[in-house]
């Protein structure tokens, strides 16, 4: 007979729900193998350990709150904020099938099919959560485009555009994992991270799906490095190829209108941050820093400096000069 204790022994800390760190220690300090999170890792450790059963990382106990279901800024904010996280997802999955086809080791291909799976159930679970806040599951796509359409135009799209030339033009294997751990992931991450913790007064449905899809991020971010420092190891002529993608990678970024993204949903939720305060109460979005003493301003700055940190320990882990 399984008891919960018998499970939480079977599933590793990192994978388990209620023991793995947050995504930004754990994209920081995790160190895994493609090997060590193999298949039988994936079945045994994130249905029931990450997702507790539930496909969307949820819990049957944590209702949506009403406020989430009247229109206004934070219904708007987080709206925005997961159908264009969807859309995000849905592209990362389909580009890594090109990955999984070029893997030039079983080890490599077994782990990114599982990255795969993993990233589209982070779309489905995304997409979930605008059906809990009321969207009918009729005008879902519709919905969606209006909300993140022009926003994936501007953002998604070019980095597709970037991702799908070096896997599926290129065929490369490493570059795309570069790719994946670095110029995607790897910079996303801190703001993800962001968004558990500030939706976790207002939307506690949406911190736990953010909170499983982290957890699964954290093994990407781990694995990739990984992957990408053998690799260097083993061939050190491919270092400056490696730097020059990073290098045309980072310029993208910098032309890509992310920072107005963000700003715009950050002054929503600020917004509603204004007109819900005794909600968000004493809750910490950051040890010692208060939600409610926030400004849209300092939550986008941090989450930079979240990622920048987070980038340079990467990379410095793949043996590559940040």
């Amino acid at each position: 007979m399984t008891t919960p204790a018998t499970t939480a022994r079977s599933v590793p800390a990192e994978a388990d729900r209620h023991r793995a760190p947050g995504l930004l220690e754990g994209a920081l300090h995790t160190e895994l193998t493609p090997e060590s999170c193999d298949l039988g890792y994936w079945f045994r450790a994130v249905p029931e350990g990450t997702l507790g059963g539930d496909p969307m990382g949820r819990t049957d106990d944590v209702p949506v709150p009403a406020h989430m279901l009247e229109d206004g800024p934070l219904r708007q904010a987080v709206m925005q904020e997961l159908a264009f996280r969807s859309m995000a997802e849905e592209k990362a999955a389909r580009a890594l099938g090109h990955l999984v086809a070029c893997a030039p080791d079983l080890a490599g291909m077994d782990f990114y099919t599982t990255q795969l799976m993993d990233e589209a159930r982070h779309a489905y679970a995304f997409r979930g959560h605008l059906l809990e806040l009321g969207v009918p599951e009729k005008d879902l796509e519709a919905v969606m485009e209006e909300l993140a359409g022009a926003d994936r135009d501007a953002i998604l799209t070019p980095l597709e555009e970037f991702g799908l030339a070096v896997l599926r033009d290129g065929g490369d294997y490493i570059g795309g994992v570069i790719t994946l751990t670095v110029l995607v992931e790897g910079v996303l991450a801190p703001t993800a991270e962001l968004s558990e913790r500030k939706w976790r007064p207002f939307d506690p449905p949406a911190a736990q799906i953010e909170r499983a899809a982290g957890i699964d991020e954290i093994r990407h971010l781990s694995v990739g490095t990984t992957i990408v420092r053998r690799h260097l190891r083993d061939h050190p002529e491919d270092r400056p190829r490696i730097a020059e993608l990073i290098g045309r990678g980072t310029e993208l970024w910098s032309r890509l209108p992310v920072g107005e993204l963000t700003l715009r949903r950050e002054t929503l939720f600020q917004q509603g941050l204004e007109q819900h305060r005794d909600i968000a109460g004493d809750h910490e979005v950051w040890p010692g820093r208060r939600l409610v003493d926030t400004t849209a301003e300092e939550r986008m700055r941090t989450a930079a400096e979240w990622a920048e940190r987070t980038q340079r320990s990467r990379l410095a882990d793949m043996g590559i000069a940040p």
